[in-house]
């Protein structure tokens, strides 16, 4: 990394989410509590996108939307993750109604979803020189393979990972917080940071990109 400071902060700033993670795994919270940080955690989301996209916007530079976007991440880390692995702990605790589908079916799906979530870090990788969140940011306009089909693969795969783990849960709950909630908060970083700063690092190559690419559905590239 050409940048020693850039690269220390995305080293602490990744320290203190995996720490906080594993705090959240352990930690023994009331059953109210534990709602509140799932269902409520994720709101958070919002108004921390909202700050980001005005901070970068009062200085649309690439320096600036790089450490925005190292910070924004990391916020997500605090506003998706931890709900996200306490709703993942604790399904069993707010499972709600069964679903009518077998578990073996649910965990085929786990299986190829996370396949594909796998792949489409690897096409991130090679095709961009990046990794997901803050860990290592894109140096290359990732446009073709499965980029070329959707502009948000990775998006895609995760949401489709997430709802299945519901389906192997049998979790009617769990399923319904991925869509209702986690969802829309992750869309909405989507529309409101990311292809915003994208714009900024990249410029016309992304909007370009942009104009021609799906943002979640897939379609058959244009020629």
């Amino acid at each position: 990394m050409k940048n020693p400071v850039e690269f220390l902060t995305r080293v602490g700033l990744l320290a203190i989410i995996l720490f906080i993670f594993r705090w959240v795994t352990d930690a023994q919270v009331p059953y109210t509590i534990n709602l509140f940080i799932i269902f409520g955690g994720i709101l958070l989301t919002f108004p921390l996108i909202w700050f980001g996209r005005k901070m970068l916007d009062k200085q649309p530079s690439v320096t600036r939307a790089v450490w925005m976007t190292t910070f924004v991440h990391c916020g997500l880390g605090i506003t998706l993750g931890v709900p996200l692995v306490r709703a993942l702990i604790t399904h069993q605790q707010w499972s709600g109604w069964d679903l009518p589908i077998s578990a073996s079916v649910g965990w085929a799906l786990v299986v190829v979803t996370g396949v594909a979530s796998f792949i489409v870090v690897a096409n991130l990788a090679l095709r961009g020189l990046g990794a997901p969140f803050f860990i290592a940011l894109s140096q290359k306009l990732a446009i073709d393979w499965l980029y070329a089909w959707t502009r948000n693969p990775m998006v895609l795969a995760g949401l489709a990972f997430f709802v299945s783990l519901g389906i192997w849960f049998q979790s009617l709950f769990f399923v319904l917080w991925v869509l209702v909630l986690f969802t829309p908060a992750l869309l909405y970083f989507v529309k409101t940071y990311e292809e915003r700063e994208l714009e900024v690092r990249f410029g016309a190559s992304y909007i370009d990109y942009k104009s021609r690419t799906p943002m979640l559905l897939p379609t058959r590239p244009r020629r």
